[in-house]
Parts: structure tokens; sequence; C-alpha cells
């Protein structure tokens, strides 16, 4: 506060009534002047202060501002979307910088020009004027136009546009934004393979769940029929060294009797001895071949429930292949040819003779597979990649049909005629990859025929 003076003695002439108060600093206050100096001067501090206040909260509401703006720019910058803020006449008053970047301009050259100026030609700005005013403050959504690039070329854009309102509810402008065609492309094919992968994956833990009940289901199954099976074919085997005996002993009757007993002769006729005995070999051995088959199913459906059980070891698939391969062509019935193309070294941990199984039988279907070509052959190729090995089984045969491929590996599904398959053979190769820490695949070839990729964990090299 200012120090207050004291007043000198009054005057003793007193001015004209109508004339102003002398307030110079030599003159004499008016009566209660100096109350009402103290009172402006407080009030100009008062004032100073509200000044001085208000000037820092300018300043803080300032800063704030700035990073607001800071930021709003940043956002903008970093958008792969365009934006393009228009006035209510449709000119531009702000572009974000993907859509500098596609139309090869700089802000200044597409600020206060028309937002129609930015389609390809005069068709897709007359389609944009059409829908852009008959949606009005409705908007545009998921619109496709055609933009003209920087480079003369034309982008399709998937386009949206909101209109821009003011607290009284007036048309201001409108804010478009837009993505390109290719962009929406790729995150829909993205999210489609994302999509079928979760469908493959949902595929393998219910096959999994599958193998694993059906497995004890088999497991019972198998053991149930087991013994009965093993009664049955030593029982036939016995009947057949029976039969024989019986055929030798019967025929020396009918050739000591034949020329004295009319009555027995007549009998062996009517019984039709002959043809029985004839029949009677042939009837046995298809007992044979069934019990035979039927126990070779009960012991597929024992490998097939079996627990894996096994001590890992290095396995040598070169080995494993060269030796399923050499098997199967030479006891093949029809020319069949296997050509092998593999890395040496490839090893994995696992079980040889589990598989050697497996790849004995991915090399028997093929034989199988091609067995009406005139040209039979496998390939076999492969070897590794990054922490798995990778083998490739492609015949030349007439491929899978596409509605098969998704069954390959259940249990008892077989496209081989009746009789010459157990359905069982990759449901059991399927169960040895997956308790290696494999995976068994099987596709069509382009150029024809079928592939199984099988990939097993590598061994610690």
């Amino acid at each position: 506060m200012p120090t207050t003076r004291t007043a000198k003695p009054m005057s003793t002439t007193v001015p004209p009534a109508d004339a102003p108060p002398d307030l110079t600093p030599d003159s004499p206050l008016p009566p209660g002047g100096e109350t009402a100096w103290i009172e402006v001067i407080q009030k100009m501090d008062e004032v100073y202060n509200d000044l001085l206040q208000y000037e820092v909260a300018l300043e803080e509401k300032n800063a704030a501002l700035e990073e607001s703006h800071q930021f709003i720019e940043s956002v903008l910058a970093s958008m792969s979307d365009i934006l393009i803020v228009c006035d209510r006449n449709g000119n531009i008053e702000e572009v974000n910088p993907s859509l500098r970047h596609i139309a090869g301009k700089t802000a200044d050259e597409l600020t206060h020009k028309p937002i129609f100026d930015l389609f390809a030609d005069e068709g897709e700005r007359a389609r944009a004027r059409d829908v852009f005013t008959r949606q009005g403050r409705q908007g545009v959504h998921d619109c496709e136009f055609f933009l003209r690039a920087g480079d003369g070329s034309t982008v399709p854009v998937s386009m949206n546009c909101t209109p821009r309102l003011s607290q009284t509810g007036k048309l201001m402008g409108m804010v478009v934004t837009g993505r390109p065609v290719g962009e929406l492309r790729r995150a829909y094919s993205a999210l489609r393979q994302a999509h079928e992968d979760l469908k493959r994956t949902q595929g393998q833990l219910l096959h999994a769940e599958k193998m694993v009940s059906l497995g004890r289901l088999v497991a019972g199954v198998a053991h149930e029929l087991n013994n009965p099976i093993s009664f049955v074919l030593g029982n036939v085997l016995s009947l057949k060294r029976y039969a024989s005996r019986l055929e030798s002993y019967l025929g020396a009757v009918h050739a000591s009797a034949a020329a004295d007993d009319g009555a027995l002769q007549a009998m062996r006729e009517e019984l039709r001895i002959d043809r029985i005995l004839a029949d009677m070999p042939h009837l046995i051995d298809g007992m044979i071949e069934g019990a035979e088959r039927t126990r070779d199913i009960v012991d597929a459906l024992k490998r097939f429930s079996a627990v894996d059980k096994m001590t890992p070891e290095q396995v040598n698939l070169n080995e494993v292949v060269e030796r399923s391969v050499r098997w199967v062509v030479q006891s093949a019935s029809a020319k069949f040819a296997a050509d092998v193309d593999l890395p040496p070294g490839l090893v994995c941990s696992g079980s040889s003779g589990q598989l050697q199984q497996v790849m004995m039988n991915l090399v028997q279907n093929a034989c199988d597979a091609t067995a009406r070509q005139p040209d039979a052959r496998l390939t076999v190729n492969g070897g590794y990649a990054g922490d798995m090995v990778v083998l490739r089984f492609a015949d030349n045969g007439p491929g899978i049909a596409e509605e098969n491929l998704g069954r390959l590996f259940e249990p008892f599904f077989t496209t081989k005629p009746v009789g010459q398959g157990t359905g069982l053979g990759l449901s059991i190769s399927y169960g040895i990859v997956e308790r290696h820490g494999g995976k068994l695949r099987a596709r069509n070839r382009p150029q024809g025929g079928a592939e199984f990729e099988l990939s097993l964990p590598v061994e610690s090299r």
C-alpha cells in the first residue's frame, strides 16, 4: 500500500462553486478526500490481483489447449484412415496426413478446395454429390468411392460421412473418414484366416477328445473279443485237421463198401456226401480266413487303444523311411517305384518301432492308391523346418475326394473296398504322431495325387 501523506492547512481562498476540485499534489484534499483515495487505491489493488490471477489461469488454459492441440495433431498424423473436415458448402477445411499421402498434395493445396475434386473422375464426383446430398443429415456409411491418387491411379476407399451440427442443430459442415479397400480386404482375410485356424484347432481338440473316449471303448471291446476269437480260430484249425482225416476215412469206407452195399451207395448219393467232402476244405478255409481277419482287427484295436509307454530314443528317420520303402516295394504285387530325397542325418526323439509303423502305413497307402496308375510312383522328401523335421509323402494317384479329406484320420473310415481295409491304419498313425508331439496332415496336390505331411519335433542337436 502507498504511504498516506498529511494534508496541509487549507487556504482561506474559496474557489467558485462550479470549479472542479484541485487534486494536484500540492493542492489540499477536500473534506473526506483521504478516505476516498484509500478506497480507490484498494480497489486498484484488488483489480490488479484479479488481473494477475486471470493471467495465470489464462496461461494454464493456453498450455492445456496447446497440449490438446498437439495430442490431436499426433492422433491425426498416426491415423491410417483418411480424415477430411468440410464446411457446409463442401469445401475442405482440414485434412490428415493419410489423405495428403494418397492425394500427393500438401495441406495448402487441398484446403479451401471442394471435396469432390478428390474423386477419380466426373462420374465419381457426380455420384458422390448425389449420395452426400441425398443422405444429408443421415450421413453416409460404408460407401465405396474411387479417389484420384497422386500418381494418377485410382484408389478404392470405403467412406463414411457424418454431419457437423451446431448447438442449435444447424448444419455446419461434415466430417468424412475412409479406409482404402485394400486394407479392409487384408483385414477381412486375416480375420477369416484366424477364424479358420480357430475352427481347425477346435476340430483337433474335439478329435483328440473323441480319440481318448474311443480308445477306452475300443480297449474294452478288444479285450472282450480277444479270447473268443482265439478260441474260434483254434477250433477251426483243429476242425480242418479232423475234416482231412474224416475225408480219408470216408473215402476208404466208400471204396470198400461201394460194390457190395447198394443202400450205402444210395445214401451217399442222397446226402451228397461227395459234394460235401469237396466243399468242406473251402468252407473251413473261409472260416479260417474270417477268424484270422477278425484277429487282425482285434490286434489293430489293441494297438489303437494302447497307451504309449515308450522310452524316448534317438531315431534315424533316414533309415526308417528307407527300410519302410524297401519292404513295401519288395512286397508290392504291381510295379511300384519310390524316390527318396532326404538330407542326411534327420533325427528325432521317439520310438523307432512306432515311427516305423507310421512310415509303413503311409507308403503302403500310396502303393494301394496308385495301383491302377501305369507309372505308380511315390516321392518322399523333406528336411528341417525350425524346431521340426518335416517329411512329405506324395503319390501320383487319383488324390482324395474333397468330402473325405476331413475324415481320413477317423477310426474305421476307409475308402478301400470291403474286406481290404479296417479303417484303423491312419487313425493309429495319427495317434502315434500326436504322442510324439508331431502332426500328420493330408491334402491334394495341384498337379494331382495326394500328399501326407509328417512333422516331428527335432532331436536336440
